[in-house]
């Protein structure tokens, strides 16, 4: 499916990858594998994450179940076109908490003949899009959508249910402040938060 190995090919062609989806659905552990894959292939890779992101690390990213890769955090998009040389291959994870910058960058990278591999949840807590992520998922050539189980019947899930009652759209959190629940399960719960 990824043309991950470009044995033979003499043209550079970059293209965009996206992997979204609910908290706990494994969008991060994706991204690690395929950068893991394409280091493996004696790529050149650059990894990036927003500076906000320091719940597991400062300078990693990790997957929920403690899988990790170095990056560079950065504070905004237009930092990893700064920060990016000579790479064939080039990750982000996180990217929701990114400007729209985002989009440029991707596409500006993908352009110039580099593989992008960006990582993010597609909706906010509220169900709403969330970010860059929607644009660059129409941009994308190749799009994962991945899903968690839902918390309350065991369907898959989509959604990112926050259980505080805080507002700000940014809250970094994990099992105990977000759950990923089915659409049936969001509906209710964001039914049950708006009477209180």
């Amino acid at each position: 499916m990824f043309l991950e190995n470009r044995i033979g090919n003499t043209k550079r062609s970059g293209w965009i990858e996206v992997v979204c989806g609910s908290m706990f659905s494994g969008k991060t552990e994706e991204l690690i594998r395929r950068l893991k894959r394409a280091k493996f292939a004696k790529q050149k890779v650059e990894i990036f994450k927003p500076q906000v992101d320091v719940r597991y690390s400062e300078e990693e990213v990790v997957s929920h179940d403690s899988n990790a890769i170095l990056s560079t955090p950065v504070e905004t998009a237009a930092n990893i076109l700064l920060l990016t040389g000579d790479v064939d291959v080039v990750g982000i994870d996180e990217a929701q908490f990114f400007d729209n910058g985002l989009i440029e960058v991707c596409n500006t990278l993908a352009n110039n003949g580099v593989r992008v591999i960006v990582a993010g949840l597609d909706m906010d807590f509220k169900g709403k899009p969330f970010g860059p992520i929607p644009a660059l998922v129409s941009i994308a050539e190749y799009v994962t959508k991945v899903h968690a189980i839902c918390v309350h019947c065991g369907n898959l899930a989509q959604f990112s249910h926050r259980l505080s009652a805080i507002e700000k759209l940014v809250v970094l959190g994990e099992k105990d402040i977000y759950e990923p629940l089915c659409r049936s399960c969001f509906k209710e719960a964001l039914a049950k938060s708006e009477s209180h």
